[in-house]
């Protein structure tokens, strides 16, 4: 969408004289004032508009609600909503709300006392200046307090960004980040999967007070296979249990469950043999023709479980000698994640004019890390969901 959209400089002027003698009215004001601020300052503009903020007025005018997310509080008041998430959608959903409100603020006392030339809930300077000093990158950040101590460590795809999201967020946790940061330390990755495997890693060896979710592990269910009594290789999603050695692992039920579905459909596997239709007989891929028969033999064993063999395979790196090859800090650069006898090894970053293609050459610039369940699932889960990911087959 905005790839053929225009650059900011392009339509500033426009926004400028539109807004002229306007007050701005927007679903969390504190951020829309923040964005058009930036913007304007980054072409030597001071940008000043009265704010209104629907969420503010809505906390106001219609208390006690569980939510004031723009989706959750438009559908509890039955106002019609269609293009959510999209520009031209969510404005039309704020103004049908304000409307909504204009109307319940009979005195219009409360509209009156809550514009203001800055919307409730600014940033402090010291927050501010924290976050001018981060750049929009890949990679993992660490929150310190006065002392040096790390509160908390996260990754993201835009550190500065997620870091403004810390600082503007108004849960329990964000609130007590704000009260206590000194200052904001990153190591850039390029790569997210580098940056997940950081993260966590950082988050065992540190242990921030803030991160305490994250200290557990991140994974209860797995893909499980067996044999059953036709001699046909039977695949489910179970809770994983003690020292059970799954497949590829899952943050939870649903997740197994969607990629399940999603494998049956490419692989034309068997929906019983894959425990989600539980019948005596064919299951129902069979009478839409999308299972060929395996559910009651009519498909042989032999044929169905070389694919249902292909599909673990490439969904586990079991035994395996491969590098995961993605984006580096640089446009030259690439990241490789490094997997010997189906074990983590590390990671390295590499000149793309330098060829990578056996372990030894990897060995002599690979930054070491711990192999452990919670790295082979951000692993098995990045290589289920990024197809773009580029892997390399090592020689024995």
């Amino acid at each position: 969408m905005l790839r053929s959209a225009p650059k900011f400089y392009e339509i500033a002027k426009r926004v400028v004289e539109i807004t002229e003698g306007c007050v701005l009215v927007a679903h969390n004001a504190q951020f829309d004032n923040r964005i058009l601020k930036t913007e304007f300052r980054r072409l030597g503009f001071s940008f000043e508009r009265e704010n209104l903020c629907t969420v503010e007025l809505s906390k106001q005018l219609i208390p006690d609600l569980p939510s004031y997310s723009l989706g959750k509080l438009v559908r509890s008041l039955g106002i019609p909503v269609s293009d959510r998430h999209r520009a031209a959608g969510d404005a039309t959903a704020t103004v049908k709300l304000f409307k909504m409100l204009l109307d319940k603020d009979v005195e219009k006392t409360i509209v009156k006392a809550a514009i203001r030339l800055d919307p409730k809930h600014q940033m402090e300077p010291k927050l501010t200046e924290i976050i001018s000093k981060l750049p929009a990158v890949t990679g993992v950040y660490y929150i310190h307090k006065a002392d040096g101590e790390i509160v908390y460590i996260g990754k993201s795809k835009n550190i500065k960004s997620r870091i403004s999201q810390h600082f503007t967020g108004q849960t329990t946790k964000s609130k007590k980040i704000q009260l206590e940061v000194a200052t904001v330390t990153y190591d850039e990755t390029g790569s997210e999967l580098v940056a997940l495997l950081k993260e966590s890693e950082e988050i065992k060896r540190n242990k921030p007070k803030f991160n305490r979710a994250l200290r557990r592990t991140i994974f209860t269910h797995g893909l499980f296979s067996f044999i059953d009594t036709n001699g046909y290789i039977n695949l489910k999603i179970d809770r994983i249990k003690g020292n059970q050695k799954p497949i590829t692992t899952f943050s939870n039920n649903d997740s197994g469950k969607s990629f399940l579905n999603k494998i049956i459909e490419k692989n034309q596997l068997c929906q019983k043999l894959c425990g989600l239709y539980k019948t005596e007989n064919a299951c129902f891929g069979y009478d839409i023709k999308t299972c060929a028969g395996a559910c009651i033999s009519k498909e042989t064993n032999e044929i169905y479980n070389k694919r249902v063999l292909k599909l673990i395979e490439s969904n586990t790196f079991k035994d395996q000698n491969m590098i995961l090859v993605d984006y580096g800090r640089d446009v030259d650069e690439r990241s490789a994640v490094l997997i010997e006898n189906g074990v983590f090894k590390g990671f390295a970053y590499y000149n793309l004019n330098f060829q990578i293609n056996t372990t030894e050459v990897l060995k002599s610039i690979i930054t070491p890390m711990e192999h452990n369940k919670d790295a082979q699932h951000i692993i098995q889960s990045f290589m289920r969901r990024h197809k773009r990911l580029k892997i390399i087959k090592l020689k024995d």
